[in-house]
């Protein structure tokens, strides 16, 4: 009988993650995705989408479906749902660990200012014209439509719909990596003075950090929430090593 994995996603790590245990014949892995994506990369293993009903719901599952492992892989910022995760673990006994990447370190030559949440991003953009680069969801724009006086360049895998209210916003739809040859361009050619980002940590989206340090670009900074404290591993490959102890029949596969 197959083991049961389900993979909490929504990051590229999730993804490569699914992508190796697709391959292990004796795993029944399901990659859950919340869904605000609306074209997802095609996927080698089933993917559910949509929210569960909050911890209970997650651990009704679970336990309906007898999965043996729950993998938490979402975005360092999906507090809610890591909180979620390990109230499941605990209330079907379902053991849970969780993928969770490094955050940028602040290096020689960067200009970070460090806020804890969009509101205060706003606020530290000031009330002088920027000309302003929005790395963030479109689910966290919003509130940049309270400082209408900046010109806005905002980057997302979907489509912003409907457009923020302000005077001047440029869209680009896009879904990285971005190398950070063409972030300096993107910056470069946009006069971006200020960028708004999260420490999302990684390299896809790591090349606009590095361009706003050769450039000597502000970024503004959202701290990372406190999130559940339980088994966690930061990379993929050490995922895997801990699958190969609990799953034995997998060694070599």
């Amino acid at each position: 009988m197959k083991n049961s994995i389900l993979i909490l996603g929504g990051t590229t790590e999730a993804r490569l993650l699914a992508e190796v245990l697709a391959k292990r014949h004796s795993l029944a892995t399901t990659l859950s995705l919340a869904g605000r994506t609306r074209s997802p990369i095609v996927m080698p293993v089933p993917v559910r989408t949509g929210g569960f009903g909050g911890a209970q719901g997650l651990a009704d599952h679970l336990t309906e479906n007898r999965v043996d492992l729950l993998i938490d892989a979402t975005h360092p910022y999906a507090a809610r749902i890591s909180a979620n995760a390990a109230e499941a673990s605990r209330l079907s006994g379902t053991p849970l660990v969780a993928l969770r990447r490094d955050g940028w370190c602040e290096q020689d030559g960067d200009r970070w200012i460090h806020v804890e949440h969009v509101e205060a991003a706003v606020a530290a953009l000031g009330k002088t014209l920027r000309r302003v680069f929005l790395a963030l969801g479109r689910q966290e724009l919003l509130p940049f439509e309270q400082a209408p006086q900046h010109r806005y360049v905002i980057r997302s895998v979907d489509p912003v719909e409907p457009p923020l209210a302000v005077p001047s916003a440029h869209y680009i739809t896009d879904r990285g990596p971005f190398r950070e040859a063409d972030e300096l361009a993107l910056l470069a050619d946009n006069g971006i003075d200020t960028i708004v980002s999260k420490n999302s940590g990684g390299s896809a989206s790591y090349g606009k950090i590095a361009a706003a340090r050769a450039l000597g670009i502000e970024v503004i900074i959202i701290r990372r929430p406190e999130l559940p404290q339980v088994t966690s591993f930061q990379s993929v490959d050490a995922v895997l090593s801990h699958l190969d102890q609990i799953f034995p029949a997998e060694r070599g596969e």
